[in-house]
């Protein structure tokens, strides 16, 4: 079958739909072949030179995709015309738009509008317009999954519990929410299998909650729906390992049992400047864990779901473990760790962190080396204000409530194409040096609807195949960062202590030499022996074997920041400890003098966003001027832009780069 599906394709017949379901009859009558194996995908993650990369029937596939909320025929047009050829698509089960706080309403028409009954329309749709642009479309469906309003009427009982008495959409504890939903959710999956649109699908990925990223909304963040008190209790039971003694000795309580241990209030408004203290207050602690966990144990049943009816061909997803950058422990970020552990789900993602400024970094909003360290795909979400980025109600009518949210600042680009250009390019640069992929999110439609914007993504596309993947052995980083992904759980001041600390995540890409970002859970599995510095950043408390790690990378020669909530503590090589108290932040000035102590080897002596790995290299500037790079080995550089090789050998490369740029090298080492 996979001859028919080249044959339409390599011929570009762009059929209306109609004519699918006559052609597929015909094929399955002659041939006998279930309509399900008719042209199918298969999409899968494996390892292809050192990262989780993209593999589509059984071939290596660039990982960047295209996605709008509102979805235009002609920018799916141009989308193709730039050589990307796979979408993602928006669906939604219920009727709510994706943020409960700013009265925003769905993107598309429901598709669960009753007991057993489903509209497929918007479905058809959003696939019509695409493989009517695109004959080679390759489409992942983002589904969300937040209920109907019928249903939350009908089913009181399974949703969320407000402390005024009133409901709110699903509680995620709910047996009932999550057995209908997945009903629903299987129902769609075996629509799509049957219909001719199955042809062209390589993904769906799950959503829910708030803004579709698997986020508590602001109204769940304490949910007194008894099935969810029930749920935390069986919870503990597991934690504690049924040992009542154990758990009232963490907690501090000696009358607490499994049958009457109550969720901490995690919705009081107090906000205390403090690290909450575990003698006294552990039960906060099980509750953020067991709240984050949750939200795991949902997405892992979901994509458990989308695996077993289609056989494994599609590829899963989701939004989470945003551990980086959303610092607010109600949100249920914290157990990023557990879902690596989930073999249903294929790939990870987040928007780039939202401190959008030129010259600064924008990095994904969590560990992405745990994540390739477990084999999922990283994905990210580059949903980049460019200076032809228009406000939602200049596109739509119904949808942006007036006045609000959704016309503020945040919404705006850059007032230049020169700063466009160069951000869309850094974005491209981090992802190529990085070794992943991702999506350009178009989120009204028109965003990159520009030559020079769409010749980044054109570019970025080409590279990807025309330059062989390289692991990039010389260029490995010699900084590694370690991160505690339930710092947040400990901070009385919903995040804002979190922040101090990891707001050192800007500094660290302007050091001059790229660095690895990895989970604390993941510490047993990182081979050290490339490192010169280790940063345990927002550690508050080292396990006894972490301690003795310390002592270990220190006579190894390697020198150990440890940034807790007291300060930063610097274990040097030479044996010298310094305590820094108060010390949570550093400058990007601080820290290459630091790298340069512990003889880090340093690319630029500049304060430029610096990216290299996997034999490239970009630098992104505000000012620009000369710059010289020194490599640690002597390498053939190629400006791949201009196609041509602009130093043949060489350990040092004098360049001249524009202000508001973003310059891209490929890095070839001898």
């Amino acid at each position: 079958m996979k001859y028919f599906r080249l044959l339409f394709r390599n011929m570009k017949i762009r059929l209306s739909s109609l004519y699918y379901p006559i052609i597929q009859y015909v094929i399955v009558l002659i041939f006998s072949i279930p309509p399900s194996l008719i042209a199918q995908y298969k999409a899968e993650v494996k390892i292809y030179n050192g990262v989780p990369s993209l593999f589509i029937d059984g071939e290596p596939y660039p990982p960047y995709a295209y996605m709008s909320y509102l979805g235009e025929k002609k920018f799916y047009g141009e989308i193709e015309t730039a050589g990307i050829h796979i979408y993602n698509i928006p669906a939604y089960l219920g009727d709510r738009g994706i943020n409960s706080s700013s009265g925003i309403g769905p993107f598309r028409p429901p598709i669960w509008i009753g007991d057993n009954k489903y509209d497929f329309t918007s479905l058809i749709k959003d696939f019509e317009e695409i493989i009517n642009s695109d004959a080679q479309a390759k489409v992942i469906i983002r589904l969300y999954l937040d209920p109907p309003t019928w249903w939350e009427k009908q089913n009181p009982e399974s949703s969320g519990h407000l402390p005024d008495g009133n409901t709110f959409r699903q509680c995620f504890a709910s047996d009932t929410w999550r057995k209908e939903t997945g009903k629903v959710f299987q129902d769609v999956i075996e629509w799509l299998i049957d219909s001719p649109y199955y042809n062209y699908l390589i993904g769906i990925q799950p959503a829910a909650g708030d803004t579709e990223e698997w986020f508590y909304h602001p109204n769940q963040f304490y949910c007194h729906n008894p099935v969810n008190v029930e749920a935390f209790r069986k919870w503990l039971m597991n934690y504690y390992n049924n040992d009542t003694l154990a758990m009232q000795n963490s907690w501090n309580n000696p009358t607490v049992t499994f049958n009457s241990a109550e969720l901490a209030n995690t919705s009081d408004p107090e906000i205390r400047m403090e690290w909450r203290n575990s003698t006294q207050e552990q039960n906060y602690i099980d509750t953020y864990r067991y709240r984050s966990e949750l939200l795991i144990d949902n997405i892992c049943y979901f994509c458990k779901i989308i695996k077993e009816i289609t056989n494994g061909k599609l590829i899963t997803g989701a939004f989470s473990g945003y551990h980086y950058w959303v610092t607010d422990p109600r949100r249920g970020h914290g157990a990023l760790a557990k879902l690596l552990e989930c073999e249903h789900i294929d790939y990870l993602s987040s928007p780039n962190v939202y401190h959008r400024v030129l010259g600064e970094d924008w990095p994904p909003m969590v560990a992405v080396k745990s994540i390739q360290l477990h084999g999922k795909l990283w994905l990210a979400e580059n949903d980049t204000r460019t200076s032809i980025t228009t406000l939602l109600k200049d596109r739509s009518t119904g949808i942006a409530p007036p006045g609000g949210w959704y016309e503020t600042s945040v919404w705006h680009g850059p007032q230049d194409m020169e700063t466009s250009v160069s951000i869309l390019w850094k974005n491209a640069g981090r992802m190529l040096t990085a070794g992943y992929g991702g999506w350009w999110f178009d989120m009204w439609g028109g965003w990159f609807s520009d030559p020079e914007l769409l010749n980044v993504i054109e570019k970025t596309q080409q590279y990807h195949i025309m330059y062989p993947q390289q692991i990039g052995e010389k260029m490995q980083s010699q900084v590694l960062v370690i991160v505690d992904e339930e710092l947040s759980f400990w901070d009385a001041s919903l995040g804002r202590l979190s922040e101090n600390i990891l707001s050192n995540r800007f500094p660290l890409a302007k050091t001059g030499a790229p660095h690895d970002l990895y989970l604390r859970t993941d510490l047993d599995a990182i081979p050290t022996d490339q490192y010169k510095v280790i940063w345990l950043m927002g550690i508050l408390d080292l396990k006894d074997e972490e301690i003795i790690y310390i002592y270990n990378w220190r006579n190894q020669g390697i020198t150990v920041l440890w940034t807790n909530g007291n300060g930063t503590k610097i274990y040097e090589k030479t044996d010298r400890e310094f305590f820094f108290s108060e010390k949570f932040k550093w400058s990007d000035a601080q820290l290459r003098e630091l790298w340069k102590r512990a003889g880090v080897h340093l690319y630029i002596d500049t304060d430029d966003v610096l990216y290299i790995g996997r034999n490239w290299l970009s630098i992104h500037t505000v000012i620009g001027g000369d710059r010289t790079i020194r490599f640690p080995f002597h390498a053939q550089v190629i400006d791949p832009l201009k196609e041509k090789v602009i130093e043949d050998y060489t350990n040092s490369l004098k360049i001249n780069i524009a202000p508001k740029s973003t310059t891209l090298f490929r890095i070839d080492p001898y």
